[in-house]
């Protein structure tokens, strides 16, 4: 199996690119993000890659960071997520806002997506709940910053008292703390936390 590939980048697409290692090209699928952060060819690059086997073909997937391809690899388990969509998906959402959409019951924000319709979101949702909340977020790896002290600390207090999952109420703090900015106060966040919530 292969997991990573450093080479010369050759060809860049809208939804591949090919990488020449030791003079043999390697066809790559990747996210349009990932594609759009390569340096033009022929510049030397590093991806991670995820290898799926078929019956008629051995196809690589590849990405710059590591929270990236645990997340595809996350998204594939959903029934009706296969590989391009979970692409598709993970170049709409960045691992952080996949992580706070999903704790947060946002269908709608996994709707603007392509190929994600309302059906799908709910499943995501319902599926990948309770396993959101310990995936990496972002490129260091490191999970959704913890939310402790001041307004939001107190946010999520106060959530949690009135029965809020933790891992739920944290997200929507930090969600909407990130909406509204620093000098938000207490209630607009309760507030805007419900709402994140109720959805």
């Amino acid at each position: 199996m292969i997991a990573r590939l450093t080479g010369v980048v050759v060809t860049r697409a809208a939804d591949h690119c090919v990488i020449d290692v030791g003079g043999v090209g390697y066809l790559v699928h990747a996210a349009t993000p990932t594609l759009a952060a390569l340096a033009p060819p022929p510049a030397v690059t590093t991806l991670l890659i995820e290898t799926h086997l078929r019956e008629d073909a051995l196809v690589l997937y590849g990405f710059a960071e590591a929270a990236e391809r645990d997340w595809f690899r996350l998204l594939t388990t959903v029934q009706g997520v296969g590989a391009k969509l979970a692409l598709a998906i993970l170049a709409t959402l960045p691992p952080s806002a996949l992580i706070a959409a999903i704790a947060a019951g946002d269908r709608a924000a996994l709707t603007r997506a392509p190929g994600v319709g309302a059906k799908l979101a709910a499943r995501l949702v319902t599926e990948l709940r309770e396993r959101a909340g310990a995936m990496p977020a972002e490129a260091g790896g490191g999970a959704l910053p913890a939310v402790t002290d001041g307004d939001a600390g107190d946010a999520l207090s106060a959530l949690v008292n009135l029965g809020y999952r933790r891992a739920d109420a944290q997200a929507a703090v930090a969600r909407a703390a990130e909406d509204l900015g620093a000098a938000s106060g207490l209630d607009a966040l309760i507030r805007a936390s419900l709402r994140l919530l109720a959805r």
